[in-house]
């Protein structure tokens, strides 16, 4: 009954285990996977053998709908998290509603369709694992995921032009209307008020040629740059795609021997720990009071 999980079995495991239009069962002699009923078996062997044919790992739509839930429970970006919650909310229909939103968000797709596969390989591992612990076997390791370049790869980051102005200013009013009713993201815009494109910028375009995002610096001294603005739009947020243009301006300013400076609004927590990372340390603290 031992068999070896590679990487083409596990493959063909997965591709099975979401195929409801048949009875599947795993040929331990053969390595490969059966349909009890349309098989090319020259002799049909018995297929209650469960010393050679072993079911597969269990996966059903409930499986695949609380696998839906969970990413877009970790997605970071507000706008697509909502629309698939509401797709997820339908009262019928809701796979196909799930995958029209993703159709819209390319990059987010992409990230859907790499957590799916994930996922299901550690079912795959666990499934597989349970076997090996009968079999008295040491149990394999879970691989870890990395998405670290899985969606950035589709994007493209220049150095930003006087061209790109219209592009910067557009994404700039959305920024600043997304947080209009906010006081301390006025003060915010104060301290930073927009300028591009700066002594230091780079923009991200999509693969689609659509501007993303941009982080532009000026020299406040000869040894000092402040990052003025660094701003994606909604749609490519909790890709990465802030980091990645992050550490492209400490890539281009690594041997200038600068300060590098940052405000963040308050509220956006989560990019400092990116700062963090690049080796940032927290330099001043600001608190404002406002009068109602």
């Amino acid at each position: 009954m031992r068999f070896d999980l590679d990487n083409a079995l596990t493959d063909e495991i997965l591709f099975y285990m979401e195929n409801q239009d048949g009875e599947f069962l795993l040929d331990t002699k053969e390595a490969i996977v059966v349909d009890i009923h349309n098989n090319e078996y020259e002799d049909e062997p018995d297929f209650n053998d469960d010393e050679r044919f072993i079911s597969l790992p269990e996966w059903s739509s409930n499986d695949g709908y609380r696998l839906m839930e969970k990413f877009t429970a970790s997605l970071k970006n507000p706008v697509i998290r909502q629309e698939l919650s509401a797709a997820l909310n339908r009262n019928k229909g809701v796979f196909r509603s799930f995958r029209n939103v993703l159709e819209q968000y390319p990059e987010t797709e992409k990230m859907w369709f790499n957590f799916k596969e994930q996922k299901m390989k550690d079912e795959v591992i666990a499934w597989y694992n349970s076997l090996r612990e009968e079999w008295g076997l040491e149990p394999l390791g879970i691989e870890p995921e990395d998405n670290s370049s899985l969606v950035l790869e589709d994007f493209v980051l220049r150095e930003g032009k006087d061209s790109d102005l219209e592009n910067a200013a557009v994404l700039h009013k959305i920024c600043i209307d997304e947080k209009k009713d906010d006081p301390s993201f006025a003060v915010y815009i104060e301290m930073n008020p927009f300028v591009f494109p700066g002594d230091v910028c780079f923009i991200a375009e999509s693969a689609s040629g659509e501007f993303s995002g941009f982080i532009c610096a000026v020299k406040n001294t000869s040894s000092h740059l402040q990052i003025r603005l660094l701003e994606v739009k909604p749609e490519f947020r909790g890709l990465g795609l802030g980091k990645a243009l992050l550490a492209k301006l400490l890539e281009r300013t690594q041997k200038c021997g600068f300060c590098i400076t940052i405000d963040l609004p308050a509220g956006i927590d989560f990019f400092s720990r990116s700062l963090h990372l690049e080796n940032f340390k927290p330099s001043v603290q600001r608190f404002a009071f406002f009068n109602d």
